[in-house]
């Protein structure tokens, strides 16, 4: 059985890691190449890199930052936030990411999770889908969780997978911040959906909120987390002891 992953994300603005609430009101944490390196060392199984106003600004990501960053993860790196070329994945992979996410590039373009798995494989490419409940529907949004595309969040999950997309991050935006459990539901629906693994993120607020996702659905497999894990209110090495306890693979750190 494949052991369930714990990511750390980084949202990225301006050179530092940043934290909001339903992805507004976001705050200073710390510099991303500390937390890389610290992550790395402690216990993650990946790391993901978001430049988080790279698209909402229409410039490409800063490679500068993420550049220094690579050097000192030693794990998967995914990385995403203004790509919206194959010249981006080609550009973001030489800056040493070994994963490449795409949201407001691909529905500007829904050719390139095609053009990219082609290229480079659908290992590398990485759906990263902003999700909002609009009037009972699930929606995708775009431009950072700015814009509501009205497109219907399951069929384009679908349609990415079967263009090519080998892996999805499940961005709840209703319970991004909130720090009251992941969005099981809306996961659930995404596990249905597809046949590829499921990365579930927005919402993570203790150690019980990972052990009630991975004993609740089989086909999530991983989930990703970040202010919890900033602020050190959750340890990845307590969090992988626990899931231990309860059944869960889990790789150990040592």
């Amino acid at each position: 059985m494949l052991t369930k992953r714990i990511i750390p994300c980084l949202d990225v603005r301006n050179g530092k890691v940043v934290k909001g609430i339903n992805f507004e009101n976001v705050k200073d944490v710390n510099s991303p190449v500390a937390l890389a390196e610290y992550y790395s060392a402690n216990g993650a199984d990946e790391l993901v890199f978001y430049d988080i106003t790279a698209s909402s600004d229409g410039r490409k990501i800063f490679t500068d930052i993420l550049c220094e960053t690579a050097k000192k993860v030693f794990i998967p790196l995914t990385v995403g936030g203004g790509i919206n070329t194959v010249d981006d994945f080609d550009r973001v992979l030489k800056c040493g990411a070994d994963k490449v996410s795409v949201n407001s590039g691909a529905i500007n373009n829904p050719d390139l999770v095609n053009q990219a798995a082609k290229i480079y494989g659908d290992q590398c490419v990485v759906l990263s889908a902003d999700i909002k409940r609009v009037k009972g529907d699930f929606h995708i949004f775009s431009k950072g969780g700015r814009i509501d595309t009205g497109i219907d969040a399951i069929e384009w999950i679908k349609k990415c997978v079967h263009n090519g997309a080998g892996e999805v991050v499940v961005n709840s935006i209703d319970t991004d911040g909130v720090k009251k459990g992941f969005d099981i539901e809306m996961l659930r629906v995404v596990c249905n959906a597809v046949s590829v693994p499921v990365i579930a993120s927005g919402g993570a607020g203790c150690i019980n909120d990972f052990i009630t996702l991975f004993n609740s659905l089989d086909g999530v497999d991983a989930g990703l987390a970040a202010s919890i894990f900033h602020f050190g209110e959750v340890k990845i090495t307590d969090l992988k002891n626990e899931m231990k306890k309860n059944n869960i693979p889990v790789r150990l750190f040592s």
